[in-house]
């Protein structure tokens, strides 16, 4: 490959902050607008790029402050061009120019009777010279293929005064390849969506003040600003400040962690509280969401086996139809069947179909908050006998819940400690106090302590007064090392629910112990409904694997039924036992959500990441939920099911079909007007069948899909 992308950029018209180019492609590199665009984008200084790939133009925007019409010129000629390149250097065509062909070949087909006999050949040629130079480079690179079968159809059509049929092949052709087009390109914006900048503003620190300035902007070096409610729009260090950041996002983590001075700061990531100043090292097309949206885009144009399947089989019939004309021709010396022969085969229903099928279920997998990166992604998805989910949001839903109250002070009952630390915590928006606040609420007897100021400390808990008595609601950090509450004697217990994996909140009253709360994640309204109709569904086995404890993952196992689990481990530990499960013949879908997650999702035969995953993990897998909801994971196994189910039809419909059609033009039942109606009717038909038959079947009634009801637990 060319190491650059450009072999010419000449500026044709510039004013002040605006220039317009016209460029020429190296050969061998992609032609594609989206992927010029993206890459014009990264270019310090540029705000908006135009592409016309029919034109070749190129329209770019720029800050006349940060680069000139020289400097742009130089950085576009330099540019390296992209690592997936499209086959040939044949690009997709833009919208406007595939509706267009469309267009143009309806017109053709509708005007074909009313024109002047004389122009009917002209104008059907001209409507066929995109598909006879195609014929013809095939012919060239490739001998015989289905394209050739077309051209040849169509030439023989325009030959013989049948300019119906060969203006039918035509529109045929360019509506199917307009509509895969457009259906690709629909799944690419669903991602680009999925995946866009929470804010178009950052604040940054320039000459020691701060300003607000455009995202876009924002260059690697600058301090940028991330505040109470902030998604941090770079990935960089913190130079200063104390933030409580929401990571999950990126870590798939549910408890938000302590950033500060020299730790890692990743862009998507919330600041939950606080404030942090941060020194910009990826921005812009280079930082971890942008660079994830690339990858998966480039995902999108990989094609399915039984796709390509389809299209080997579509070539190899070209032979088999030709000899049949041939020998049609031997037997009869009628050269009417033989023209009626030659106007039907199976390649067009073959090649179309299988691809549309595919594109149409993935644009409405979509509509139903699933993101399919790729043909092959459903493919796999309906061959999988057995579905490996991870634990903590997944099978649960990431969100804490108290599920036990421990006092240590028998004036105190659990009720009181769950109250006295809530009447505190209800002024604070942070996970663990909106557990306790929801706790409190659950309770019988509601009771509301009367304090006095509430003291905020960042990253480690509040405090206050009641009744005389300093009161103290944080992390054990906060009790035990800031406000020197001796926790000794409660060793053991505390070990003991540690080593459970679950999360402590310490309360400390007048410079003791009162107590303490556990929380642990709740387990999804619907997960044990899921991995039933999952099994309706033809899975014959569902495991789970978890770093958490045994015994909680075996008390969850148990609750939905699953047919085994795995504890207690490491990330490459699930990674590894994904691969003895495929090397006894299993076929393999793994659901996850973190960053923990991301090798296994990479190793299983399908992947698919939960919506409020880790971006390392969206990018891993091969499917992702676009909503926080279980239950869309059956959905795709319903979907990827029917429409295996759907282009397996389909391709016995092409097969039976044209088999009758070519059958009968062969005896000479076919003219080859009604042989052309005929198969072009039906490609048609099977086309339509493809394109509207691959949306979500209905719901799959499970057995056992009543979910188990939510308790609290307090242990006294």
């Amino acid at each position: 490959m060319s190491a650059t992308w450009f072999a010419k950029m000449e500026p044709v018209h510039s004013t002040r902050g605006r220039i317009r180019f016209r460029y020429r492609c190296r050969r061998g590199t992609s032609l594609e607008p989206r992927q010029i665009s993206r890459a014009v984008e990264a270019i310090q200084g540029v705000l908006t790029v135009k592409v016309n790939p029919v034109a070749c133009s190129l329209v770019i925007e720029y800050e006349t402050d940060a680069t000139d019409t020289d400097t742009l010129a130089t950085a576009l000629l330099t540019l390296a061009p992209p690592d997936n390149p499209l086959p040939n250097g044949k690009a997709l065509a833009s919208d406007t120019a595939r509706l267009g062909a469309v267009a143009m070949s309806g017109a053709t087909l509708l005007a074909s009777r009313s024109l002047n006999p004389s122009m009917q050949m002209s104008v059907a040629f001209g409507t066929a010279v995109p598909l006879l130079g195609e014929a013809i480079d095939d012919f060239l690179e490739k001998g015989i293929t289905s394209h050739v079968l077309e051209a040849m159809a169509v030439a023989i059509s325009i030959g013989r005064h049948d300019y119906l049929a060969a203006n039918t092949t035509s529109f045929l052709l360019a509506l199917g390849e307009y509509l895969e087009h457009s259906i690709a390109r629909r799944s690419d914006d669903l991602l680009k969506h999925l995946l866009e900048p929470g804010s178009k503003e950052v604040w940054v620190e320039r000459d020691g003040a701060e300003t607000l300035i455009p995202a876009h902007e924002v260059v690697v070096g600058d301090t940028v600003i991330a505040a109470t409610g902030t998604v941090i729009p770079i990935d960089g260090t913190v130079l200063g400040g104390e933030a409580l950041v929401n990571e999950a996002t990126m870590t798939g983590e549910s408890v938000p962690v302590v950033r500060k001075r020299g730790d890692k700061a990743l862009s998507g990531t919330l600041v939950e509280e606080g404030r942090i100043r941060i020194y910009a090292e990826q921005v812009g097309r280079q930082a971890a969401a942008a660079r994830i949206a690339d990858l998966v885009e480039q995902s999108l144009t990989v094609k399915s086996e039984t796709q390509l399947e389809a299209s080997r089989l579509a070539d190899k019939t070209v032979p088999l139809v030709l000899a049949l004309a041939a020998a049609t021709w031997l037997i009869s010396r009628d050269s009417e069947r033989v023209a009626a022969v030659l106007q039907a085969d199976y390649s067009c229903a073959l090649k179309l179909a299988t691809p549309v099928a595919f594109k149409s279920a993935m644009y409405r997998a979509g509509h139903s908050n699933i993101l399919v990166k790729g043909a092959n992604a459903l493919e796999r998805l309906a061959k999988a006998d057995t579905f490996v989910f991870d634990k903590t949001g997944t099978l649960t839903s990431g969100a804490l819940q108290v599920t036990d109250s421990i006092t240590f002070n028998h004036d105190f009952s659990p009720e009181d400690l769950i109250n006295l630390a809530a009447s505190v915590e209800e002024h604070y928006f942070h996970p663990l106090a909106q557990a306790v606040v929801e706790a409190a609420h659950s309770l019988n007897r509601h009771q509301h302590f009367q304090h006095q100021e509430v003291e905020f400390v960042v990253a480690h808990g509040v405090a206050s007064v009641i009744d005389g008595q300093r009161i103290v609601v944080g992390s054990r950090h906060f009790i035990e090392d800031d406000e020197g509450i001796v926790l000794a004697e409660y060793k053991d217990v505390l070990d003991k629910i540690n080593a459970e994996g679950k999360t402590i909140l310490y309360i400390g009253f007048g410079g003791k112990l009162l107590g303490i709360l556990v929380l642990t994640d709740t387990v999804r309204a619907n997960s044990a409904a899921t991995v039933a109709r999952l099994r309706a569904l033809g899975v014959k086995r569902i495991l789970m694997l978890t770093g958490d404890h045994y015994d909680r993952a075996s008390q969850l196992a148990k609750q939905l039924g699953l047919d085994a689990f795995h504890a207690n481990l490491l990330p490459h530990e699930k990674a590894k036992i994904l691969e003895e499960l495929a090397a006894q013949g299993s076929t393999i879908a793994f659901i996850g959500d973190g960053v923990n997650d991301a090798p296994a999702l990479s190793g299983s035969h399908v992947g698919i990441a939960m919506h409020r995953g880790a971006d390392i993990a969206r990018l891993a897998a091969d499917i992702t939920l676009l909503e926080d909801n279980i239950a869309r994971v059956a959905d795709a196994r319903a979907l990827a099911l029917s429409t295996s189910k759907l282009i397996d039809s389909n391709f016995k419909l092409t097969v039976g079909l044209n088999t009758g059609i070519l059958s009968a033009a062969a005896f000479g039942w076919l003219s080859p007007v009604k042989a052309s109606m005929l198969h072009n009717g039906s490609t048609i038909a099977i086309l339509l069948r493809a394109l509207l038959g691959g949306g979500m079947p209905p719901k799959t009634k499970a057995r056992a899909s009543r979910a188990p009801r939510k308790q609290q637990r307090m242990t006294y």
